[in-house]
C-alpha cells in the first residue's frame, strides 16, 4: 500500500512539474469563429457546427444572459442587467423618409428590427493560450464569448454586430474590477 502511495506522489509531482513548463502565448487573444458555415460546398465541420449543437450553444449563451443567470457586460466592461440584454436584442432605428406623394415632406419613423436567434452567426471567443515548448501542446482557456449577429441596415448595409459579452473565467471578471 505504502508503494501505491509514494508511487501516485511521484506522478503528482512530475504533473505538477509538467505544467509548470508551460509558456503564456497571450494572455487575451480575441476572434470570431463561423457557427454556420459561409459555404455550403465545404465540409460540414469547416466553420460549422452541427444545427441542434449550434442551436442549442447559441441558446445556452442567450437564454443564460436574458433570465440573470449568465452576468453579461457590454463592451466596455461594465455589467449589464437581463432587461439591458432584451433591449440589445432588439435593434430600433429611427429614420427620417420623404413621402412618396406630394408635397414630399419628411417625416421620423421608427423601425424595430429584432434580433432572432438565427441572426446568430459567430460567436467572438477570448482566450488565454499557452504551450509546452517541448512538444508545442496547446492550452487555450476561454475567457469569455460573445454571440454576434448579422444584421442588414435600412440601407441594405451589411454589418455584423456583437450583442454582449458572457465571461466564463472568475479571475478574469476580478481583473476588470481592479
Amino acid at each position: 500500500m505504502r508503494k501505491y502511495i509514494v508511487f501516485i506522489c511521484l506522478i503528482s509531482i512530475f504533473v505538477s512539474c509538467r505544467q509548470e513548463q508551460k509558456e503564456v502565448v497571450t494572455q487575451k487573444i480575441q476572434y470570431d469563429v463561423n457557427i454556420k458555415s459561409p459555404d455550403p460546398d465545404y465540409d460540414w465541420w469547416i466553420q460549422n457546427l452541427p444545427g441542434p449543437q449550434r442551436e442549442k450553444l447559441v441558446d445556452m449563451i442567450i437564454d443564460g444572459a436574458l433570465s440573470g443567470k449568465f452576468q453579461a457586460y457590454d463592451y466596455f466592461n461594465n455589467p449589464i442587467t437581463a432587461f439591458d440584454v432584451s433591449k440589445i436584442l432588439s435593434d430600433t432605428s429611427i429614420l427620417t423618409l420623404m413621402a412618396k406623394e406630394p408635397p414630399y415632406e419628411y417625416f421620423d419613423t421608427t423601425i424595430v428590427y429584432a434580433i432572432q436567434r438565427e441572426d446568430i452567426l459567430k460567436i467572438r471567443f477570448l482566450e488565454s493560450w499557452s504551450t509546452d515548448p517541448e512538444n508545442l501542446l496547446f492550452v487555450k482557456k476561454v475567457l469569455g464569448v460573445a454571440p454576434i449577429a448579422k444584421r442588414v441596415d435600412p440601407m441594405g448595409i451589411e454589418r455584423w454586430q456583437p450583442l454582449f459579452w458572457v465571461y466564463t473565467d472568475d479571475e478574469f471578471v476580478d481583473s476588470l474590477k481592479k
